[in-house]
């Protein structure tokens, strides 16, 4: 069973609500949605149709017209996280509930912060009843309110606000001068903002228990006088004051590190009950005064020191309660992973000790696979996230290490690594990397995605790039994705005897798929193709395009020395036997039967049938072969020669050689610039002249030889011809 289970009940109803919303709703004159009916939501039940509709990324300005009905669907905790909303929709819809917590982080379609507070204070219950506020990654832009005749309405007139997130906004002096009046404000997150004095915060030291000041470019406070601050923020127990490492150079946030080295070094009277401090990206931090630091603060639960270059200390194996974020081992990275989901350098930072950490790992990581998927969520534009992401990927689910995954972590994780091809089509390691994931058997077999769009995906990459080991990949992978579904294609087909167009293309690109592809061959077995395939042999006897294709498949198949064994079997055997000596038969249907043959019988150590019948297959091969007329339509074409090699040989019987010889000169005549060219570069020319004048060589195989060598002399007489007539002349 899935370690994550089924989804639950309501899931599954909120799921089909969502589905159905068209059908269940009337539209109001400004384009929104309005419920035709409904019965009083369980309270906690609206919160969860709202956020699960910004999950599923249907909220928008007409949906979010059903929260209009503030006495069926009464909303407290809501969350329109990146949903594209206006400013008059989020009014109208969200304003009149009495709100306990809103996320509106990085929402889009114009609202700004401004509207969200002056529209939550036009509610006199929601100046009282909101406790927890994001606004990350919005712009607050008060002055674009004022400009439209609204009024500045601040933070401060929200006055039951406890958290506050304006991490990534525009956030000034100004602004944070009027949050700190908020009375019970004890969680505040200001990273990556405008902000250059922090000395507002000491209006509100006596609530104030989290701080966070993640990548404070802006601030322009000494050493001295951001401790003293610290040091009057009485209530502080959590402090970020981390940096982005990528970002910063030596100039660059040296007051900030110099006030993380003055702090760690200094007084224990300084923030004496703080229970997690984050300095990951900090420079200029000795171990000694970390040991020191933790020492004399003995509620300390988490230290974050990643890109410190001193999380490998060897004073934390003995602080067994004490979470750390670094690059020492698995944990800390995981942790990093974990506490880090919304801040690109340090996420990018933790997967690239993540990969090195799992690169030979031979044990199942769920836990640690669903923190690199979810990574990649989080950023999905993110190129140096999504290149390590995808490696990490691969390490965590090659082998049989996907096996013992959930299915639905799987299906995620395959959902994600689409994505990824989608926003990085030109990138060659993105592509690879994701290819390399995708190419397992048992993922591509067993776990649920979109497959269509992933052959599709597949397809574009292989149609617009060469290189030999992508196009390996790429089209195994394509193989495999299709292969059930043409197998199946056929299996529904042969059951009615159909003849018509799409059982042909199911047939004809199963044999392209498998051509010189082992793995594409090894999948078309391991679905059970052999048996279909038998079924369809017999079936379609009288037809002789249904059976050269699946024949030619055969002959994919028998041209790998690892799956001939495969095709050791005396029923199968027989009924080709049966087919090549048919003289009513298609000459063509007889040409593949007799290259399966040839192959089996080449290798008699591998032959485990009886040996009369491998006698009696290369005296019919020669007798059969010697009856057949030339054809003039083209009925195969060859990408290389290289299958035909083992069949050349001077030691193999004479039925073995007549087939690859003859099948070099039909080709040859019906192209004979293309495959002369061909056997030159391949080297085959010398392997028919050293045939032509070996002594035991059947004299039915000499001749043929020596037509195919003087096709070929014949073609390069004419080429150098060509060459001197249009070659510029000296004067």
């Amino acid at each position: 069973m899935d370690a994550e289970g089924p989804p639950t009940l309501c899931d599954l109803c909120l799921a089909q609500v969502c589905q159905s919303l068209s059908s269940l709703c009337s539209m109001r004159a400004d384009g929104s949605m309005s419920l035709i009916w409904a019965p009083v939501f369980p309270q906690e039940t609206a919160d969860q149709l709202l956020n699960h509709m910004a999950a599923k990324e249907i909220l928008n300005d007409t949906t979010v017209g059903i929260f209009r009905s503030c006495k069926e669907l009464r909303l407290r905790r809501a969350s329109i996280q990146s949903c594209p909303l206006s400013a008059e929709a989020f009014r109208l819809a969200l304003c009149p509930h009495r709100l306990l917590e809103l996320d509106a982080s990085w929402v889009s379609g114009g609202l700004t912060g401004a509207d969200i507070v002056s529209g939550l204070a036009s509610n006199p219950e929601c100046r009282s009843s909101l406790q927890r506020l994001s606004l990350n990654g919005l712009r607050l832009d008060w002055e674009s309110l004022e400009a439209n005749g609204g009024i500045h309405v601040g933070f401060s007139s929200l006055r039951g606000l406890r958290m506050l997130n304006l991490a990534n906004t525009d956030l000034n002096d100004a602004a944070l001068e009027d949050i700190c009046n908020l009375p019970h404000l004890e969680t505040l997150d200001i990273s990556c903002s405008a902000i250059s004095k922090l000395t507002a915060l000491l209006e509100c030291k006596n609530t104030l228990r989290s701080l966070i000041a993640h990548r404070q470019r802006h601030l322009d406070m000494s050493p001295a006088q951001l401790l003293f601050l610290f040091s009057q923020l009485h209530a502080l127990k959590h402090l970020d004051f981390s940096e982005d490492h990528f970002s910063v150079d030596d100039s660059d946030g040296r007051d900030g590190d110099e006030t993380v080295r003055q702090l760690l070094e200094g007084s224990p009277q300084v923030l004496p009950s703080l229970v997690s401090l984050d300095i990951s990206g900090r420079k200029r931090i000795s171990e000694a005064a970390i040991r020191s630091f933790v020492e004399s603060r003995s509620g300390l639960v988490f230290l974050g020191l990643l890109a410190t270059g001193v999380s490998s200390c060897d004073f934390f194996s003995t602080q067994k309660s004490l979470k750390v974020t670094g690059e020492a081992d698995e944990n800390q990275v995981c942790e990093a992973l974990r506490r880090y989901r919304d801040r690109e350098c340090f996420i990018r930072e933790a997967l690239v000790h993540l990969y090195s950490l799992t690169t030979d790992t031979d044990k199942p990581q769920p836990d640690v696979l669903k923190l690199v998927v979810s990574g990649m969520q989080r950023h999905p534009t993110s190129l140096h996230i999504h290149l390590v992401a995808t490696a990490c990927v691969f390490n965590l689910t090659t082998q049989d290490l996907a096996q013992a995954m959930p299915i639905s972590l799987l299906s995620s994780t395959v959902t994600q690594l689409l994505n990824t091809m989608k926003n990085f089509p030109n990138h060659q390691q993105v592509q690879k990397n994701c290819l390399l994931a995708l190419c397992s058997d048992y993922i591509l077999q067993e776990v649920p995605f979109d497959k269509y769009l992933a052959a599709m995906l597949v397809i574009n990459w292989l149609s617009s790039h060469e290189d030999p080991t992508l196009q390996r990949m790429a089209v195994a992978v394509i193989s495999i994705l299709v292969a059930k579904q043409l197998l199946a294609i056929v299996q529904q087909k042969a059951m009615v005897g159909v003849v018509d167009s799409t059982l042909k293309f199911a047939l004809s690109a199963l044999w392209n798929l498998t051509d010189e592809m082992p793995v594409a061959a090894r999948n078309f077995i391991e679905c059970r193709g052999l048996e279909l395939y038998e079924e369809v042999l017999e079936s379609y006897y009288t037809e002789p395009s249904i059976q050269q294709k699946v024949l030619g498949l055969l002959n994919n198949i028998a041209e790998v020395e690892e799956l001939q064994a495969d095709l050791m079997e005396e029923d199968i055997l027989e009924h080709i036997l049966s087919l090549l000596q048919d003289s009513q038969v298609d000459v063509g249907v007889r040409y593949f039967a007799g290259g399966i043959l040839a192959h089996l019988a080449s290798r008699p150590d591998a032959w485990t049938l009886e040996n009369e019948l491998r006698s009696t297959v290369l005296k019919q091969l020669h007798d059969s072969i010697m009856t057949w007329t030339h054809l003039e339509r083209e009925m195969v074409s060859y990408r290389s020669f290289h299958p035909f090699c083992p069949l050349l040989q001077t030691c193999q019987p004479a039925g073995v050689q007549l087939w690859a010889v003859w099948a070099i000169h039909l080709v040859c005549t019906q192209n004979t610039s293309h495959y002369s060219s061909m056997l030159e570069k391949e080297g085959l020319t010398e392997l028919l002249k050293a045939l032509a004048a070996h002594p035991s060589t059947h004299s039915d195989i000499k001749g043929l030889s020596d037509s195919v060598l003087s096709m070929v002399e014949q073609h390069q007489i004419h080429a150098g011809a060509f060459n001197n007539q249009t070659a510029p002349q000296r004067s």
